[in-house]
């Protein structure tokens, strides 16, 4: 059993170790398979085909092995890493230790907006981005986006998610209106005046590369996901009579049929129900 840290509580030793991990994934071809992985299972409402990343019931668990598969990986070249968390709701600000230039690097410059301090980048000839639509071999960011405000979501935003007491419903998409803390959480069901809350708000409050589905390429994409991960644990702690929905496969008929897994269907790339995914006791805690 390990332990996954509050990233302001890492010591400038366990920052240089992670960076320095995930650095060597990148120079091994490792971390730019699991972009491409992450821009395969992205597969908006509107596609007909299996939805199982994102704007789906399987959100939390499909991340959750996908969190899991990187911070083997991780392992693999330091076994003393593992994968901290951003708590969004506190360091909320460009100022925040973690954009510092011994761990995440800033944001980007704004002619182009490419990220000019930190270990990711361009410039210290360790980060070239070889996966996504853009043209850009350089890590860009653009926290806050100053031309247009946006702020991290507040402590309140998220508590409405996890009040929820229905972990999903249907439609099991990114439009589903009758409550859920999966679709309220991942950040679409937002109330008319916003466009995103929570998780989504957070990835265009960072901007640059962080917008699409190659998300992964920005490092901070996993920190963000830790904590995502952490606050379907605090859900489900105050929910505990509340499991995954849907549970059984859908009715013959029903629209989302073989577009969204049930509780017991296996999420690919892996060969892991959602049900498997519910828990993490005996690998790792959050502290």
């Amino acid at each position: 059993m390990y332990v996954r840290q509050n990233q302001k509580n890492l010591t400038s030793a366990q920052k240089k170790r992670f960076t320095a991990a995930v650095i060597e994934l990148k120079r091994n071809g490792t971390y730019d398979a699991l972009v491409r992985t992450h821009d395969k299972y992205f597969v908006p409402d509107r596609d007909r085909k299996l939805r199982v990343g994102h704007m789906s019931p399987s959100f939390f668990p499909w991340h959750r092995c996908y969190l899991l598969e990187f911070e083997r990986r991780l392992q693999s070249v330091d076994s003393g890493v593992t994968i901290p968390y951003w708590d969004w709701t506190a360091d909320n600000s460009p100022a925040s230790s973690l954009w510092a230039d011994d761990f995440m690097g800033g944001t980007g410059r704004e002619s182009d907006r490419q990220v000019m301090t930190g270990p990711f980048a361009y410039a210290r000839g360790n980060w070239t981005v070889t996966v996504g639509l853009t043209e850009a071999h350089f890590l860009t960011r653009n926290l806050g986006r100053p031309q247009n405000p946006i702020s991290l979501p507040t402590a309140a935003e998220l508590q409405w998610a996890l009040d929820d007491p229905v972990y999903d419903s249907a439609p099991w998409d990114s439009t589903a209106e009758g409550g859920g803390f999966r679709n309220k959480l991942e950040g679409w069901s937002a109330p008319k005046s916003e466009k995103w809350r929570n998780h989504n708000k957070v990835h265009q409050w960072i901007g640059g590369h962080m917008t699409g589905g190659t998300s992964p390429n920005d490092p901070v994409f996993w920190l963000h996901h830790a904590f995502v991960d952490l606050l379907w644990d605090r859900w489900q702690q105050k929910h505990p009579g509340a499991g995954y929905l849907p549970a059984a496969p859908l009715e013959l008929g029903d629209l989302q049929r073989g577009r969204v897994i049930a509780a017991d269907e296996t999420m690919p790339p892996w060969d892991v129900s959602p049900r498997e995914m519910l828990g993490h006791q005996g690998l790792y805690r959050y502290e």
